[in-house]
């Protein structure tokens, strides 16, 4: 039975890979620091979990890498698996030393770097014509524009404040003023219209496609931009080659997300994304694939191999996202979210694993280690 060794068990994606590598027979050990999280990790308590293992300190400590190489050296050659943003750079800039220990699919430090970079995928997207948001190097001529840093997560912003939306020459001043503290220079588009798409892809060691799967956004919290709290499962043909043909560009290995706004891009998520429990939902074998591929199987990409129209939400921030539907006096968007509570999958839910489900509800409601 081969072992995959799954970092950083405190996020949604974790459990959905948990579970999917699970049941595909493979022998899941789940890690965390713990510095990094209050109480156990819901995913700890999946029944998919062979093993759970503590790590003292945090993610982003100087001897976080020795001491997940040293872990990774009592397997026999595992599949690594990184979840988090902060655990996936850290072996990445150590990539020589993990790859003679454990598997795993993960693009070179510097590609990492450039598509955390909103202007490098702006500048690609241009050389390649792919449509971008319109970009202004002065005072822009015409409202609203988003204004936001190179890359937000570096500035350790949470997601709904690595940007900000300016309506008027005023609100433009303000905004740029409190985006300098984090980036010298931020970044000044046009706010594109339209329904809110991803392309999440998985390139092999050779940079073929091997695994697809499409969404657009339901409902975000906050609504004026912040992080899918509801998505659909969809299949776009045309998304996933533009996507592809611009993560190539850059040369990339293994998992990205790419972010549409309309036609344009607005970033790429060179890593597991928020969204990715929808996987799982809808009966993707993006994780499998991974697994496989990581482990030096040939994977031949099939298109479409997962089930379309499958909704998915995260229950506690789309309650508060279908609130704030009510108070701004949308009903008939409120009402939408009322059905997706029968209509839509949980995304932590699993009949036959329901500890998870039971652990995340008791710590955010109640705050108790359970």
């Amino acid at each position: 039975m081969q072992t995959v060794i799954i970092t950083d068990g405190k996020y949604r994606a974790s459990l959905a890979a948990i579970r999917a590598l699970g049941r595909a027979g493979y022998r899941v050990i789940v890690t965390q620091t713990r510095a990094d999280v209050r109480g156990t990790p819901p995913a700890f308590s999946s029944r998919f979990a062979a093993q759970t293992h503590w790590f003292a300190g945090s993610a982003s400590d100087e001897g976080y890498a020795d001491t997940l190489l040293a872990f990774l050296r009592k397997y026999d050659r595992p599949i690594l698996f990184c979840v988090g943003a902060v655990t996936l750079n850290t072996v990445a800039r150590r990539r020589a030393e993990f790859a003679d220990i454990c598997s795993f699919l993960l693009a070179e430090p510097n590609v990492l770097d450039a598509l955390n970079d909103k202007e490098a995928v702006w500048q690609k997207c241009v050389e390649l014509g792919i449509s971008v948001p319109r970009a202004y190097t002065e005072m822009p001529d015409r409202y609203p524009v988003v204004i936001k840093p190179h890359c937000g997560e570096r500035a350790g912003l949470p997601a709904a404040e690595r940007y900000a939306v300016a309506n008027n020459i005023d609100e433009y001043a303000a905004a740029i003023a409190r985006m300098k503290q984090y980036d010298p220079t931020p970044l000044v588009q046009e706010k594109v219209e339209g329904e809110g798409r991803g392309v999440s892809l998985l390139l092999d060691a050779e940079g073929r496609c091997i695994s697809a799967i499409c969404h657009r956004r339901i409902r975000e919290y906050p609504l004026t931009g912040g992080p899918s709290t509801c998505c659909e499962s969809i299949y776009d043909e045309e998304l996933i080659e533009r996507a592809y043909r611009l993560l190539r560009a850059f040369d990339f290995v293994g998992m990205a997300m790419v972010e549409f706004k309309g036609d344009c891009v607005l970033e790429v998520n060179p890593r597991v994304w928020g969204s990715f429990p929808l996987t799982a939902c809808a009966q993707s074998p993006f994780a499998l694939h991974y697994a496989r591929a990581a482990a030096g199987e040939t994977v031949t990409y099939t298109p479409c191999d997962y089930r379309t129209g499958v909704r998915m939400r995260f229950m506690l921030n789309d309650t508060l996202a279908t609130l704030s539907y009510l108070g701004r006096g949308d009903f008939r968007a409120f009402f939408c979210g009322i059905g997706d509570c029968f209509r839509a999958k949980e995304a932590l839910a699993c009949r036959g694993d329901a500890a998870p489900m039971y652990r995340y509800l008791c710590g955010a409601l109640f705050g108790r280690r359970r």
